[in-house]
Protein backbone atom coordinates (compact mmCIF):
# COMPACT_ATOMS: atom_id res chain seq x y z
CA UNK A 1 0.00 0.00 0.00
CA UNK A 2 2.61 2.49 0.62
CA UNK A 3 3.99 2.56 -2.96
CA UNK A 4 0.13 2.74 -4.30
CA UNK A 5 -0.43 5.65 -1.78
CA UNK A 6 2.75 7.30 -3.44
CA UNK A 7 1.33 7.25 -7.24
CA UNK A 8 -2.16 7.90 -6.01
CA UNK A 9 -0.75 11.32 -3.91
CA UNK A 10 1.67 12.02 -7.02
CA UNK A 11 -1.68 11.53 -9.21
CA UNK A 12 -3.34 13.56 -7.07
CA UNK A 13 -1.13 16.54 -6.16
CA UNK A 14 -0.14 16.89 -10.38
CA UNK A 15 -4.22 17.31 -11.32
CA UNK A 16 -5.17 19.47 -8.19
CA UNK A 17 -2.23 22.08 -8.61
CA UNK A 18 -3.32 21.81 -12.50
CA UNK A 19 -4.14 25.48 -14.00
CA UNK A 20 -7.42 23.01 -15.54
CA UNK A 21 -8.57 21.82 -12.61
CA UNK A 22 -8.87 25.45 -10.98
CA UNK A 23 -10.37 26.80 -13.89
CA UNK A 24 -13.21 23.72 -13.98
CA UNK A 25 -13.89 23.92 -10.65
CA UNK A 26 -14.64 27.75 -10.31
CA UNK A 27 -15.95 28.51 -13.44
CA UNK A 28 -19.11 25.56 -13.66
CA UNK A 29 -20.29 26.90 -10.08
CA UNK A 30 -19.77 30.64 -11.26
CA UNK A 31 -21.55 30.00 -14.32
CA UNK A 32 -24.53 27.77 -12.87
CA UNK A 33 -24.43 31.03 -10.38
CA UNK A 34 -24.88 33.45 -12.96
CA UNK A 35 -27.81 31.16 -14.37
CA UNK A 36 -29.64 30.82 -11.68
CA UNK A 37 -29.54 34.69 -10.45
CA UNK A 38 -30.47 35.48 -13.79
CA UNK A 39 -33.17 33.56 -14.10
CA UNK A 40 -34.36 34.52 -11.31
CA UNK A 41 -33.73 38.37 -11.75
CA UNK A 42 -35.95 37.49 -15.04
CA UNK A 43 -38.58 35.30 -13.18
CA UNK A 44 -39.43 38.68 -11.33
CA UNK A 45 -39.52 41.23 -14.29
CA UNK A 46 -42.02 38.98 -15.91
CA UNK A 47 -40.67 36.08 -17.31
CA UNK A 48 -42.04 33.33 -18.76
CA UNK A 49 -44.53 32.15 -16.30
CA UNK A 50 -45.68 35.94 -14.94
CA UNK A 51 -48.13 37.99 -16.26
CA UNK A 52 -47.74 40.54 -14.10
CA UNK A 53 -47.50 44.20 -15.27
CA UNK A 54 -49.38 42.94 -18.77
CA UNK A 55 -51.31 45.51 -20.61
CA UNK A 56 -53.96 44.20 -23.42
CA UNK A 57 -57.25 45.65 -24.90
CA UNK A 58 -59.81 43.74 -25.83
CA UNK A 59 -62.70 45.21 -28.93
CA UNK A 60 -65.75 43.84 -29.33
CA UNK A 61 -69.14 44.82 -30.49
CA UNK A 62 -70.45 43.29 -27.59
CA UNK A 63 -69.51 45.87 -24.42
CA UNK A 64 -70.87 43.94 -21.75
CA UNK A 65 -68.52 40.57 -23.35
CA UNK A 66 -65.95 43.03 -23.55
CA UNK A 67 -66.14 44.43 -19.41
CA UNK A 68 -67.46 40.35 -18.25
CA UNK A 69 -63.88 39.64 -19.59
CA UNK A 70 -61.92 42.57 -18.25
CA UNK A 71 -63.44 41.84 -14.86
CA UNK A 72 -62.54 38.35 -15.63
CA UNK A 73 -58.83 39.03 -16.21
CA UNK A 74 -58.13 41.83 -13.54
CA UNK A 75 -59.35 39.53 -10.53
CA UNK A 76 -58.08 36.44 -11.39
CA UNK A 77 -56.28 35.23 -8.74
CA UNK A 78 -52.02 35.49 -9.40
CA UNK A 79 -52.49 37.44 -12.21
CA UNK A 80 -52.08 41.46 -12.86
CA UNK A 81 -53.42 41.98 -16.34
CA UNK A 82 -55.06 45.87 -16.75
CA UNK A 83 -57.63 45.65 -19.60
CA UNK A 84 -58.79 48.07 -21.79
CA UNK A 85 -61.96 47.50 -23.72
CA UNK A 86 -63.10 49.05 -26.90
CA UNK A 87 -66.41 48.85 -28.02
CA UNK A 88 -67.55 49.39 -31.06
CA UNK A 89 -64.22 49.39 -33.00
CA UNK A 90 -63.45 52.35 -35.12
CA UNK A 91 -62.33 52.07 -39.13
CA UNK A 92 -58.84 53.57 -37.69
CA UNK A 93 -58.94 51.02 -34.55
CA UNK A 94 -55.75 48.32 -36.59
CA UNK A 95 -53.75 51.09 -37.85
CA UNK A 96 -53.48 52.89 -34.00
CA UNK A 97 -53.18 48.88 -32.26
CA UNK A 98 -50.42 48.34 -34.35
CA UNK A 99 -48.39 51.86 -33.81
CA UNK A 100 -49.43 51.00 -29.94
CA UNK A 101 -47.51 47.12 -30.25
CA UNK A 102 -45.00 49.13 -31.98
CA UNK A 103 -44.43 51.72 -29.49
CA UNK A 104 -44.26 48.85 -26.57
CA UNK A 105 -47.48 50.49 -25.14
CA UNK A 106 -49.29 47.11 -24.80
CA UNK A 107 -48.51 43.79 -25.17
CA UNK A 108 -50.66 42.76 -27.22
CA UNK A 109 -54.85 42.88 -28.35
CA UNK A 110 -57.95 40.80 -28.48
CA UNK A 111 -60.10 40.83 -31.58
CA UNK A 112 -63.55 39.25 -30.87
CA UNK A 113 -65.64 39.16 -34.49
CA UNK A 114 -69.42 38.87 -33.98
CA UNK A 115 -70.56 35.33 -34.33
CA UNK A 116 -72.25 34.72 -37.88
CA UNK A 117 -76.03 32.94 -37.36
CA UNK A 118 -75.90 29.70 -38.49
CA UNK A 119 -79.32 27.85 -39.97
CA UNK A 120 -78.37 24.47 -37.98
CA UNK A 121 -78.15 25.91 -34.54
CA UNK A 122 -79.40 29.11 -34.86
CA UNK A 123 -76.34 30.73 -32.93
CA UNK A 124 -72.60 30.05 -33.76
CA UNK A 125 -69.89 31.06 -31.17
CA UNK A 126 -67.60 33.97 -32.28
CA UNK A 127 -64.00 34.20 -33.07
CA UNK A 128 -61.28 35.41 -31.07
CA UNK A 129 -57.91 36.42 -33.17
CA UNK A 130 -54.87 37.26 -30.43
CA UNK A 131 -52.10 39.57 -31.89
CA UNK A 132 -49.25 39.94 -29.48
CA UNK A 133 -46.50 42.11 -29.29
CA UNK A 134 -42.91 40.10 -30.89
CA UNK A 135 -41.33 39.34 -27.16
CA UNK A 136 -44.15 38.80 -25.06
CA UNK A 137 -45.02 36.45 -22.09
CA UNK A 138 -46.25 32.79 -23.78
CA UNK A 139 -48.42 32.21 -20.45
CA UNK A 140 -49.99 35.72 -21.34
CA UNK A 141 -51.80 33.82 -24.01
CA UNK A 142 -52.86 30.44 -22.36
CA UNK A 143 -54.40 33.20 -19.42
CA UNK A 144 -56.78 35.13 -21.97
CA UNK A 145 -57.53 32.04 -23.46
CA UNK A 146 -58.60 30.44 -19.88
CA UNK A 147 -60.73 33.59 -19.02
CA UNK A 148 -62.16 33.93 -22.43
CA UNK A 149 -63.77 30.35 -22.00
CA UNK A 150 -65.09 31.43 -18.08
CA UNK A 151 -66.93 34.63 -19.74
CA UNK A 152 -68.45 32.46 -22.51
CA UNK A 153 -69.45 29.14 -19.60
CA UNK A 154 -71.12 32.21 -17.21
CA UNK A 155 -72.76 33.24 -20.28
CA UNK A 156 -73.71 30.03 -21.25
CA UNK A 157 -75.23 29.38 -17.28
CA UNK A 158 -76.49 32.49 -17.32
CA UNK A 159 -78.76 31.71 -20.48
CA UNK A 160 -79.71 28.41 -19.45
CA UNK A 161 -81.54 29.90 -16.24
CA UNK A 162 -79.24 29.68 -13.47
CA UNK A 163 -78.90 32.52 -11.11
CA UNK A 164 -75.60 34.23 -10.73
CA UNK A 165 -74.92 33.23 -7.43
CA UNK A 166 -75.11 29.87 -8.00
CA UNK A 167 -72.53 30.66 -11.02
CA UNK A 168 -70.45 31.95 -9.13
CA UNK A 169 -70.38 29.04 -6.47
CA UNK A 170 -69.61 26.80 -9.59
CA UNK A 171 -67.09 29.00 -11.24
CA UNK A 172 -65.19 29.07 -7.86
CA UNK A 173 -61.25 27.98 -8.29
CA UNK A 174 -60.40 25.35 -6.61
CA UNK A 175 -57.35 24.77 -4.14
CA UNK A 176 -55.58 21.34 -4.03
CA UNK A 177 -54.62 21.19 -0.35
CA UNK A 178 -51.16 18.79 -0.75
CA UNK A 179 -50.02 18.94 3.32
CA UNK A 180 -51.23 15.37 3.68
CA UNK A 181 -49.38 14.13 0.41
CA UNK A 182 -48.16 10.64 0.81
CA UNK A 183 -43.84 11.33 1.78
CA UNK A 184 -43.62 8.74 -1.18
CA UNK A 185 -44.65 10.78 -3.93
CA UNK A 186 -42.41 12.10 -6.33
CA UNK A 187 -42.09 15.63 -5.70
CA UNK A 188 -40.19 18.76 -7.98
CA UNK A 189 -37.84 18.65 -6.02
CA UNK A 190 -36.93 15.20 -6.04
CA UNK A 191 -37.42 15.06 -9.65
CA UNK A 192 -34.85 18.34 -10.37
CA UNK A 193 -32.04 16.36 -7.51
CA UNK A 194 -32.10 13.33 -9.91
CA UNK A 195 -31.92 14.84 -13.31
CA UNK A 196 -28.85 17.04 -11.66
CA UNK A 197 -26.75 14.32 -9.49
CA UNK A 198 -27.64 11.57 -12.78
CA UNK A 199 -25.50 14.29 -15.16
CA UNK A 200 -23.04 15.41 -12.62
CA UNK A 201 -21.98 11.67 -11.99
CA UNK A 202 -22.30 10.98 -15.22
CA UNK A 203 -19.75 13.95 -16.32
CA UNK A 204 -17.40 13.19 -13.65
CA UNK A 205 -17.59 8.82 -13.99
CA UNK A 206 -17.09 9.34 -17.76
CA UNK A 207 -14.15 12.37 -17.57
CA UNK A 208 -12.00 11.14 -14.69
CA UNK A 209 -12.31 7.72 -16.44
CA UNK A 210 -11.34 8.79 -19.32
CA UNK A 211 -8.36 10.56 -17.81
CA UNK A 212 -7.22 7.18 -16.12
CA UNK A 213 -6.72 6.10 -19.52
CA UNK A 214 -5.32 9.22 -21.11
CA UNK A 215 -2.22 9.31 -18.01
CA UNK A 216 -1.20 5.44 -18.67
CA UNK A 217 -1.19 6.77 -22.57
CA UNK A 218 1.51 9.60 -21.72
CA UNK A 219 3.93 7.64 -19.41
CA UNK A 220 3.50 5.29 -21.97
CA UNK A 221 4.84 7.66 -24.92
CA UNK A 222 7.31 8.95 -22.37
CA UNK A 223 8.71 5.28 -21.53
CA UNK A 224 8.65 6.23 -18.14
CA UNK A 225 7.02 2.69 -17.05
CA UNK A 226 9.84 1.21 -18.25
CA UNK A 227 11.71 2.99 -15.25
CA UNK A 228 8.88 3.01 -12.27
CA UNK A 229 8.74 -0.81 -13.33
CA UNK A 230 12.12 -1.24 -11.46
CA UNK A 231 10.53 -0.61 -8.19
CA UNK A 232 6.70 -0.80 -8.23
CA UNK A 233 4.56 -3.71 -9.46
CA UNK A 234 2.12 -3.03 -12.35
CA UNK A 235 -1.15 -3.45 -9.78
CA UNK A 236 0.06 -1.10 -7.23
CA UNK A 237 1.18 1.69 -10.22
CA UNK A 238 -2.66 0.99 -11.54
CA UNK A 239 -4.01 1.47 -8.31
CA UNK A 240 -2.56 4.25 -7.28
CA UNK A 241 -3.88 5.77 -10.38
CA UNK A 242 -7.34 5.13 -10.23
CA UNK A 243 -7.03 6.15 -6.20
CA UNK A 244 -5.72 9.86 -7.33
CA UNK A 245 -7.61 10.72 -9.71
CA UNK A 246 -10.46 9.13 -7.95
CA UNK A 247 -10.11 11.64 -5.31
CA UNK A 248 -9.50 14.71 -7.93
CA UNK A 249 -12.91 13.78 -9.19
CA UNK A 250 -14.48 13.81 -5.52
CA UNK A 251 -12.66 16.90 -4.47
CA UNK A 252 -14.38 18.88 -7.14
CA UNK A 253 -17.47 17.35 -6.89
CA UNK A 254 -17.57 17.84 -3.15
CA UNK A 255 -16.85 21.92 -4.30
CA UNK A 256 -19.64 22.08 -6.59
CA UNK A 257 -21.85 20.60 -4.03
CA UNK A 258 -20.93 23.44 -1.51
CA UNK A 259 -21.26 25.69 -3.61
CA UNK A 260 -25.06 24.24 -5.13
CA UNK A 261 -25.82 24.43 -0.80
CA UNK A 262 -24.12 27.79 -0.50
CA UNK A 263 -26.33 29.31 -2.99
CA UNK A 264 -29.48 27.33 -1.73
CA UNK A 265 -28.69 28.94 1.82
CA UNK A 266 -28.22 32.44 0.19
CA UNK A 267 -31.58 32.39 -1.16
CA UNK A 268 -30.22 32.76 -4.76
CA UNK A 269 -32.11 29.51 -5.83
CA UNK A 270 -35.29 30.32 -8.06
CA UNK A 271 -38.47 29.52 -6.80
CA UNK A 272 -38.88 27.61 -10.53
CA UNK A 273 -35.97 25.98 -9.71
CA UNK A 274 -36.77 23.12 -6.60
CA UNK A 275 -33.29 21.41 -6.00
CA UNK A 276 -33.26 19.70 -2.67
CA UNK A 277 -30.64 17.35 -1.25
CA UNK A 278 -30.93 14.41 1.87
CA UNK A 279 -28.34 13.42 4.36
CA UNK A 280 -29.40 10.02 3.06
CA UNK A 281 -28.98 11.06 -0.99
CA UNK A 282 -25.42 12.82 -0.54
CA UNK A 283 -24.38 9.86 1.31
CA UNK A 284 -25.87 7.22 -1.66
CA UNK A 285 -24.02 9.80 -4.22
CA UNK A 286 -20.69 9.36 -2.91
CA UNK A 287 -21.03 5.70 -2.20
CA UNK A 288 -22.49 4.96 -6.21
CA UNK A 289 -19.92 7.73 -7.24
CA UNK A 290 -16.67 5.81 -6.23
CA UNK A 291 -18.50 2.00 -7.17
CA UNK A 292 -19.23 3.77 -10.47
CA UNK A 293 -16.09 5.54 -10.88
CA UNK A 294 -13.64 2.33 -9.65
CA UNK A 295 -15.60 0.67 -12.51
CA UNK A 296 -15.43 3.09 -15.39
CA UNK A 297 -11.90 3.39 -14.48
CA UNK A 298 -10.70 -0.02 -14.20
CA UNK A 299 -12.27 -0.33 -18.26
CA UNK A 300 -10.22 3.02 -19.17
CA UNK A 301 -7.00 1.47 -17.48
CA UNK A 302 -7.33 -1.38 -19.47
CA UNK A 303 -8.19 0.58 -22.41
CA UNK A 304 -5.37 2.89 -21.84
CA UNK A 305 -2.68 -0.49 -21.55
CA UNK A 306 -4.08 -1.92 -24.70
CA UNK A 307 -3.14 1.20 -26.97
CA UNK A 308 -0.61 3.47 -27.94
CA UNK A 309 -1.74 6.73 -28.96
CA UNK A 310 -4.35 9.04 -28.06
CA UNK A 311 -6.19 8.49 -31.42
CA UNK A 312 -6.24 5.01 -30.89
CA UNK A 313 -7.68 5.38 -27.59
CA UNK A 314 -10.42 7.78 -29.07
CA UNK A 315 -11.36 4.72 -31.02
CA UNK A 316 -12.25 2.43 -27.99
CA UNK A 317 -13.91 5.08 -26.01
CA UNK A 318 -17.38 3.50 -27.37
CA UNK A 319 -16.70 0.66 -25.19
CA UNK A 320 -17.29 3.27 -22.08
CA UNK A 321 -19.73 4.90 -23.48
CA UNK A 322 -22.06 3.14 -24.69
CA UNK A 323 -23.79 1.92 -21.26
CA UNK A 324 -23.58 5.45 -20.25
CA UNK A 325 -25.40 6.35 -23.34
CA UNK A 326 -27.66 4.02 -22.40
CA UNK A 327 -28.49 5.05 -19.00
CA UNK A 328 -29.13 8.87 -20.24
CA UNK A 329 -31.82 6.98 -23.03
CA UNK A 330 -33.89 5.86 -20.29
CA UNK A 331 -33.11 8.55 -17.43
CA UNK A 332 -36.82 9.99 -18.19
CA UNK A 333 -38.75 7.08 -17.85
CA UNK A 334 -36.66 6.02 -14.87
CA UNK A 335 -37.76 9.06 -12.92
CA UNK A 336 -40.96 9.29 -14.49
CA UNK A 337 -41.39 5.89 -13.29
CA UNK A 338 -38.89 4.83 -10.49
CA UNK A 339 -40.97 1.36 -9.72
CA UNK A 340 -41.39 0.13 -13.36
CA UNK A 341 -39.91 -3.02 -14.98
CA UNK A 342 -37.12 -0.93 -17.01
CA UNK A 343 -35.97 1.32 -14.39
CA UNK A 344 -35.62 -2.56 -12.64
CA UNK A 345 -33.68 -4.09 -14.98
CA UNK A 346 -31.33 -1.09 -15.73
CA UNK A 347 -30.92 -0.44 -12.32
CA UNK A 348 -29.71 -4.21 -11.80
CA UNK A 349 -27.12 -4.01 -14.88
CA UNK A 350 -24.08 -3.28 -12.96
CA UNK A 351 -22.51 -0.92 -15.53
CA UNK A 352 -25.95 1.52 -15.39
CA UNK A 353 -26.20 0.87 -11.32
CA UNK A 354 -24.42 3.36 -10.53
CA UNK A 355 -26.68 6.38 -12.51
CA UNK A 356 -29.88 4.46 -12.52
CA UNK A 357 -30.35 3.20 -8.88
CA UNK A 358 -28.76 6.46 -7.24
CA UNK A 359 -31.44 8.27 -9.74
CA UNK A 360 -34.44 5.92 -8.59
CA UNK A 361 -33.07 6.64 -4.80
CA UNK A 362 -33.17 10.09 -5.39
CA UNK A 363 -36.74 10.22 -6.50
CA UNK A 364 -38.73 7.46 -4.72
CA UNK A 365 -35.90 5.46 -2.61
CA UNK A 366 -36.43 1.56 -3.55
CA UNK A 367 -36.84 -0.91 -0.44
CA UNK A 368 -33.30 -1.64 1.48
CA UNK A 369 -32.89 -4.83 -0.10
CA UNK A 370 -33.20 -3.96 -3.85
CA UNK A 371 -30.53 -1.40 -2.83
CA UNK A 372 -28.28 -3.88 -1.32
CA UNK A 373 -28.42 -6.30 -4.10
CA UNK A 374 -27.62 -4.12 -6.63
CA UNK A 375 -24.36 -2.53 -4.28
CA UNK A 376 -23.54 -6.34 -4.34
CA UNK A 377 -23.72 -7.26 -7.97
CA UNK A 378 -22.11 -3.92 -8.74
CA UNK A 379 -19.25 -5.10 -6.06
CA UNK A 380 -18.71 -8.40 -7.86
CA UNK A 381 -18.25 -6.65 -11.34
CA UNK A 382 -16.06 -4.44 -9.60
CA UNK A 383 -14.03 -7.58 -8.65
CA UNK A 384 -14.28 -9.02 -12.10
CA UNK A 385 -13.30 -6.17 -13.80
CA UNK A 386 -10.41 -5.30 -11.82
CA UNK A 387 -9.29 -9.34 -12.01
CA UNK A 388 -9.36 -8.28 -16.14
CA UNK A 389 -7.81 -4.71 -15.76
CA UNK A 390 -4.73 -5.76 -13.71
CA UNK A 391 -3.70 -8.97 -15.96
CA UNK A 392 -4.22 -6.41 -19.42
CA UNK A 393 -2.79 -3.85 -17.59
CA UNK A 394 0.64 -5.69 -16.39
CA UNK A 395 1.42 -7.03 -19.88
CA UNK A 396 -0.13 -4.06 -22.27
CA UNK A 397 1.89 -1.17 -20.67
CA UNK A 398 5.14 -2.54 -22.03
CA UNK A 399 3.98 -3.41 -25.07
CA UNK A 400 3.98 -0.64 -28.18
CA UNK A 401 3.38 -0.71 -31.65
CA UNK A 402 -0.06 -2.02 -33.52
CA UNK A 403 -3.53 -2.23 -30.65
CA UNK A 404 -3.89 -5.92 -30.18
CA UNK A 405 -6.11 -8.44 -30.83
CA UNK A 406 -8.40 -10.23 -28.79
CA UNK A 407 -6.37 -13.76 -29.04
CA UNK A 408 -3.20 -11.74 -27.96
CA UNK A 409 -5.41 -10.12 -25.32
CA UNK A 410 -6.37 -13.29 -23.87
CA UNK A 411 -3.06 -14.32 -24.11
CA UNK A 412 -1.95 -11.69 -21.65
CA UNK A 413 -4.40 -12.44 -19.65
CA UNK A 414 -3.03 -16.57 -19.49
CA UNK A 415 0.48 -15.33 -19.28
CA UNK A 416 -0.27 -13.12 -16.32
Amino acid sequence: MHNTWLIAKREYLERVRARSFVIMTILIPALMGGLIFGSSVMGGRGGSNSNSGSTIKVITQDAQFGLDLKDELENRKGSKIEVDVISPPGPNTRTDLARELKSKDIDGYLWVTPAATSSSTGQARASFEWVPRSKVSASLKNTIGDAVRAVLTREGLTHSGMGASDIDALMQQVDLDTSQSSKNDISDSATASAFGLFFLMYFVILFYGMNVARSIIEEKTSRIFEVLLATIRPEEMMAGKVLGVGAVGLTQVGIWMSAALLYAGAGLMSADIPFHLTAPQVIFFIVFFLLGYILYSSLAAALGAMNSSEQELQQMNIFLMLPLIACSMVIYRVVTDPDGTLARAFSYFPFCTPLIMYARIAVKQPPWYEIAGSIAGLVLTICAVLWFASRVYRIGILMYGKRPNLPEIIRWIKYS
